[in-house]
């Protein structure tokens, strides 16, 4: 089997990295908190003590880090990625970032010969653990037929995307439109009950009528109505936080920029979110927004 680094063992990467180890490969770890690696070690990935000795005997390596800069750091430098990985390595990264920064990953890894993935998911902390994220992959069609068999047991979809950056450009379009689905959601549901509907009877309609939405069905806003959904737990134990939410939602105004295009529905949600921060809720999950409305 295949030798796979992973760079980045936090709430997505450790998940993730656990399935390929279940599926049989030798999987090295590295991450600044020692929390992690503790945790990565009891599932059987083994510990590096820096990226270069994490890399140095690679097939693959994945990256999964909060911030393009993040991503950026650990590529560059005598110590990084690319001075230490060989240079029959297939590179995947799997964070959220902008599309320049993505840009810039893959004119670095062909700068220096390697072969370079845009691989972001959706699906979340559940579909992490649960095997079942979508992969969007951006880069040449060589690299994607070699990383399928790897991506596989991490996945229950996985997409080609097109060329390098489409992967990003794929997750940012998408976590867009669910963010915005989710402030509509919130405000409808909210209105609904002030109205004086039974917010229970009014997800049984919603939820099979034309308001029906993927954050309506599993992100429901107004609490004691989907018992998964963070709501009905206070909004703690997010699923995905109002601050990631948010670092989301500007990636997609920040590429339109680039374009010189303007997100109308884009800024105003970055704007919630913005306020929800100020007000200290940046740590609860996203469907907080609810609050707003």
């Amino acid at each position: 089997m295949k030798n796979i680094t992973w760079i980045g063992l936090g709430r997505m990467g450790l998940p993730m990295a656990s399935h390929l180890v279940r599926a049989g490969y030798t999987v090295t770890g590295f991450d600044l908190s020692e929390d992690s690696m503790l945790a990565a070690e009891a599932v059987g990935i083994t510990r590096a003590t820096s990226i270069s000795q994490a890399v140095e005997s690679a097939d693959f390596v994945f990256t999964m880090l909060p911030q393009g800069a993040d991503v950026l750091e650990v590529y560059q430098g005598p110590n990084g990625i690319l001075e230490n990985a060989p240079q029959s390595a297939l590179l995947l990264d799997s964070s959220t970032i902008s599309v320049a920064s993505c840009a810039e990953l893959h004119s670095l890894a062909e700068t220096s010969g390697h072969s370079f993935l845009d691989a972001p998911v959706s699906g979340g902390t559940v579909g992490a653990h649960a095997g079942s994220l979508a992969f969007m992959v951006g880069g040449s069609a060589e690299a994607f037929a070699e990383a399928v068999a790897v991506i596989e047991p991490m996945s229950a979809n996985i997409f080609h995307t097109g060329g390098p950056t489409t992967g990003q450009v794929a997750k940012i379009c998408n976590n867009l439109i669910l963010f915005i689905n989710l402030a509509a959601t919130a405000e409808g549901a909210v209105l609904a009950e002030r109205l004086g509907l039974d917010k229970k009877k009014f997800f049984e309609i919603a939820s099979v009528s034309s308001a029906d939405s993927w954050p309506l069905r599993n992100w429901y806003p107004i609490p004691g109505v989907v018992e998964t959904a963070a709501s009905s737990r206070d909004f703690d134990s997010p699923t995905f936080t109002a601050r990631l939410a948010r670092k989301d939602v500007s990636l997609a105004v920040e590429a339109a920029e680039g374009i010189g295009q303007s997100l109308k529905l884009g800024e105003m949600i970055q704007g919630f979110y913005d306020d929800l921060i100020e007000q200290g809720m940046g740590d609860k999950d996203c469907s907080i927004i609810s609050r707003l409305m």
